[in-house]
């Protein structure tokens, strides 16, 4: 397997966890008794890995300057 490939499953596990984090989120919304405390981690390990996966799309995609 070649870095590139491994960095793209990387990606992708790491967009699956953002999307799983903000279903979480999500949830303790929508049930109403959410606890800010827990929000604030939660949100904070979501921005996180955002930061991951924006390195990572850079690493697989540079921007070419021309």
């Amino acid at each position: 397997m070649e870095e590139t490939d491994v960095l793209r499953v990387e990606l992708e596990v790491l967009k699956r966890q953002h999307r799983d984090l903000d279903e979480a989120i999500d949830a303790l919304h929508a049930r109403g008794s959410a606890d800010m405390l827990t929000l604030k981690r939660l949100k904070k390990q979501k921005l996180a890995l955002k930061d991951q996966i924006f390195r990572l799309e850079d690493r697989i995609f540079p921007d070419i300057i021309a």
